[in-house]
């Protein structure tokens, strides 16, 4: 007979019956199989009946095997758990089944840690750890383990040194953290981890990570930095005896140690066929991943206060909060995007105040942003010199908060008409929002807030007013409630974010405001804390410093829209000046929007978050320099080489034909970087990681164009290049896309 088992079950128990039952060894053979090949114990018996399955074979041995009425079915059908097993004697087949089924679980669990009565069964085990037939079958089922564990590994090993004497075949080992699927480059880069792994003593995981893009692409396409492995020794030693013990393959065709790096040049034509066909299946989708595993995620931004100028904060929210959204959208998150408007309080009933003396409802209608503005700052001065208008806005506040019907009214119409002038706004950036949403939207999610402060004793009274003392925590005193009974937009905000979680059960909620707000969210969250909301860890402010000299050029401040106006018309004065280009293009003053709000973004995202820039109308302009016209301006000249070539993408171009040149391997190894990029940039949420990557991409087609044309060149060789630079066509445009700007195809 022929037992076969799985290595990670082995049959202790079976073994320990067949010795009890006085079986000579030589009766049943010991056949121990990978996990991977049979998660089931089977039994060869006579006659070449299979028998499967534990509880199956051990009745056939008693069956079959048992000599004298001691042992019998009867027995071994004995219920394991009755107390009295534990103080028999002499042992049952149940007992052996046990103690066997114990034996193998507990080689990689510690399964008697979990057991009631723990001293009394460990004394049992024990007993049966001393029986002959229980020595005799851990003696042989270890043995034959030991001899299987062996044979495979010999085979491995034989296997791989044939697939390096052949160089090219390499399989892609699988580590946590990569994305072969949707990531061309991790394929290489885990072929090059798990040799590395067999090279040093050190996690696969670790190298996987430790693997980057070199400083300057001379030095190759993939740069391992030996000081990141923490090793013993020198750097440098180490990174020369790794050149010179690792094995090329299909994969990496050379290597070179420079000092405490080493460096790694790929097959970039095998890279490239992986590459440009993902690019081809995916087109806009290349890059993007599902980490995110279609959680929800909210990112509120922009959140312009009605009747006030779109100024350049409310601008940097929205610029780098879309990108939020985008940058999550394409790791896999399912975004909702609110405009969360600055729509209530007390300025409110100031505004209706000055509407009834200073208001026009054709100014109204032609521009309401600009005609409440203005309103606005007359009421204002009035309210400098009278105090009774003050008294007369918080009256009209009041009546707004207790549902007067006639001053909702007139608000309402305020806020709707607002509204329909900043998307036109929103949509001339390029940006969308799923939710309007705004402080007066907050139900009685402010009031169910504030009662829960009460009741948790968080609030105290201080001249008539409602306060929350944060000083404990560094973080100053919060009011609440004014004196008067008003809420403010700290109380909103409470009510707001429960009310968000409770409709929408979002896995984390990103706050886009100014650092100047830095306290407000501090406070907003310790708040949502001390309440005991479990999600309260689910809430993140992304700061942001701070534009300046964001005016005209004339120095006036104004709104965003003026701004862009402005922006338009000189870009296209801009545009005029190349005659023969200018008259190409069908729709001139639509591009030179395009690429004016294109100039205004990158500048924008090319700062850090938290820093501080001034905005320069000089530079914004060039189309020299990483700016927003170059970028327009190298995805423009790309479709042009298919527009002027008059070529179909040939999915099935030899990609042989690209050659070995640097250009080249330059070319396509950026272009694979650009789901790492994604990936990483998640994490960080700094936009001017992908404006940073868009300009190298840039850069990188730019060398390649200068030795690598398409026309005149034979046919062969002009599909492969005309393939490489469609693929960096879609990947710069997607690029530009996560950094809301429209890729221009002509200029």
């Amino acid at each position: 007979m022929a037992l076969s088992f799985p290595l990670n079950n082995a049959p202790y128990g079976l073994v320990a019956i067949a010795a009890a039952l006085n079986a000579p060894e030589a009766t049943i053979a010991l056949k121990p199989v990978p996990a991977e090949t049979s998660t089931t114990t089977s039994l060869i018996a006579q006659g070449a009946v299979k028998i499967s399955g534990q509880v199956a074979i051990a009745r056939y041995l008693v069956r079959s095997l048992a000599s004298n009425s001691l042992y019998t079915e009867s027995d071994f059908a004995l219920v394991t758990a009755q107390d009295n097993l534990l103080d028999i004697d002499k042992p049952l087949l149940a007992d052996y089944a046990v103690w066997g089924a114990i034996t193998a679980y507990t080689k990689s669990h510690s399964l008697l840690a979990n057991l009631k009565d723990l001293e009394k069964f460990t004394a049992w085990m024990d007993r049966m750890d001393q029986r002959q037939e229980c020595k005799h079958a851990i003696e042989r089922v270890d043995k034959a383990l030991k001899d299987a564990q062996e044979t495979i590994a010999a085979e491995a090993a034989v296997l791989a040194a044939e697939k390096a004497k052949l160089g090219s075949v390499v399989e892609v080992p699988t580590i946590e953290g990569s994305d072969p699927e949707t990531d061309p480059l991790d394929a290489f880069k885990n072929v090059l981890a798990a040799q590395l792994s067999t090279l040093v003593d050190v996690d696969i995981k670790i190298l996987y990570d430790a693997l980057e893009a070199p400083r300057a692409s001379e030095n190759g396409h993939i740069a391992l930095s030996v000081p990141r492995l923490r090793l013993k020794g020198a750097p440098a030693a180490i990174a020369a005896d790794i050149v010179s013990k690792f094995q090329l393959n299909d994969y990496v065709l050379s290597t070179k140690a420079d000092g405490p790096f080493v460096n790694f040049f790929l097959n970039h034509i095998k890279l490239a066929d992986s590459l440009f066909h993902k690019i081809y299946d995916t087109k806009q989708k290349w890059g993007c991943n599902m980490a995110g595993g279609n959680k929800k995620v909210i990112v509120e931004f922009s959140s312009p206060n009605i009747a006030k100028p779109f100024h350049a904060g409310h601008l940097r929210s929205t610029i780098i909060g879309s990108f939020v959204r985008n940058i999550l959208q394409a790791n896999g998150y399912d975004t909702l995007s609110m405009n969360y408007l600055g729509d209530w309080g007390k300025q409110y009933g100031l505004l209706a105040v000055g509407f009834e003396r200073y208001g026009s409802e054709e100014k109204l209608l032609e521009d309401p942003i600009k005609h409440l503005f203005d309103v606005y700052v007359r009421v204002n001065v009035d309210a400098k010199e009278n105090e009774a208008v003050h008294d007369e806005a918080r009256a009209y506040f009041k009546k707004m908060e207790e549902g007067d019907e006639a001053a909702l009214k007139i608000w309402s119409r305020f806020r709707d008409l607002s509204i329909v002038k900043y998307k036109d706004i929103y949509a001339r950036l390029n940006i969308a929002f799923d939710i309007y949403s705004g402080e007066s939207q907050v139900t009685d999610g402010m009031d169910r807030a504030l009662k829960m402060l009460h009741e948790k004793k968080l609030l105290t009274e201080s001249d008539g007013a409602l306060i929350i003392d944060l000083t404990k925590y560094k973080l100053g005193v919060c009011v609440v409630q004014k004196k008067d009974g008003t809420t403010l937009y700290i109380t909103r905000d409470i009510g707001a974010a429960l009310e968000r979680y409770e409709k929408y059960g979002f896995e984390h909620m990103y706050y886009i405001v100014a650092s100047q707000q830095d306290l407000h969210l501090k406070q907003l969250f310790k708040i949502l804390e001390l309440l005991g909301f479990d999600w309260a860890k689910k809430v993140t402010h992304l700061n942001f410093g701070m534009v300046g000299g964001m005016s005209t050029r004339k120095g006036t401040v104004v709104f965003l829209e003026e701004i862009l106006e402005e922006t338009r018309d000189a870009m296209h004065e801009v545009m005029k000046k190349n005659e023969h280009k200018y008259a190409q293009i069908e729709e001139p003053l639509e591009v030179a929007d395009n690429i004016g709000i294109s100039a205004i973004m990158i500048q924008d995202a090319s700062a850090r978050r938290i820093k501080n820039y001034d905005f320069d109308w000089k530079r914004m302009f060039s189309f020299e320099g990483d700016t927003g016209p170059y970028l327009q301006y190298a995805h423009a000249r790309l479709c042009s080489i298919e527009r002027k070539t008059q070529m179909e993408v040939n999915p099935k171009a030899d990609l042989r034909h690209l050659g070995d040149s640097r250009a080249a391997g330059d070319l396509i190894t950026m272009i694979a970087r650009y789901p790492q990029i994604v990936r990483e940039t998640a994490r960080s949420f700094e936009p001017v990681n992908i404006v940073g990557y868009a300009m190298k991409l840039s850069h990188n087609v730019s060398q390649a164009l200068e030795s690598m044309y398409v026309m005149g060149a034979e046919k062969e060789v002009a599909e492969a290049r005309l393939f490489m630079y469609w693929s960096a066509r879609i990947t710069l445009g997607n690029a530009m896309r996560l950094l809301n700007l429209k890729p221009q195809e002509r200029m």
